[in-house]
């Protein structure tokens, strides 16, 4: 049973880590529930508190990822039809024009919102545009740190020697 739980581990961690780029799979969670798994092997030593502590992170991260967008395009000058307009940018370049869309369609989303608002404002909304993209590098990026975080203390659970070399480093 060990094994399967372990294996089952490492499964929904690798999906977790494509979750952390791909906006429909919910990486960070898959990467916890891989780490709650792999606490009920016997050969494993995460306890209750380590596993608190990373709910939280997870909570955190999640909740991050979903204000971030329309906090960075509002920051960057826009307005609600921006927020709106990068939201929908992204569930529209997920579906169209995979992988690239989930990139850039919060930057156009955004963009076309802005100026269906206003139009002749271009310089506002390129710059909400702007937001709303460096939104999507920074989340993309913060899931990205946790869930290979994640992964590592993973990996490092279940192989004595990099342990001892993950230590030595911290």
């Amino acid at each position: 049973m060990d094994v399967f739980l372990a294996i089952m581990a490492f499964l929904l961690a690798i999906v977790g880590l494509i979750g952390c780029v791909v906006p429909i799979i919910p990486g960070i969670v898959l990467n916890f529930l891989a780490l709650v798994l792999l606490s009920l092997t016997d050969y494993a030593d995460i306890g209750l508190s380590a596993l608190a502590v990373w709910l939280v992170v997870t909570i955190v991260v999640t909740v991050a990822d979903f204000y971030l967008p329309a906090w960075m395009t509002r920051r960057f000058g826009g307005s609600r039809a921006g927020e709106v307009g990068a939201i929908v940018g992204v569930l529209v370049g997920m579906f169209l024009f995979p992988p690239f869309g989930v990139i850039l369609g919060p930057f156009f989303g955004a963009v076309l919102g802005e100026l269906s608002r206003d139009k002749k404002d271009v310089d506002r909304a390129l710059k909400s545009g702007l937001g709303s993209f460096l939104a999507f590098i920074v989340g993309t990026g913060l899931k990205l740190i946790v869930g290979i975080w994640m992964f590592g203390v993973l990996v490092s659970t279940c192989y004595a020697p990099l342990k001892a070399w993950i230590l030595s480093i911290f």
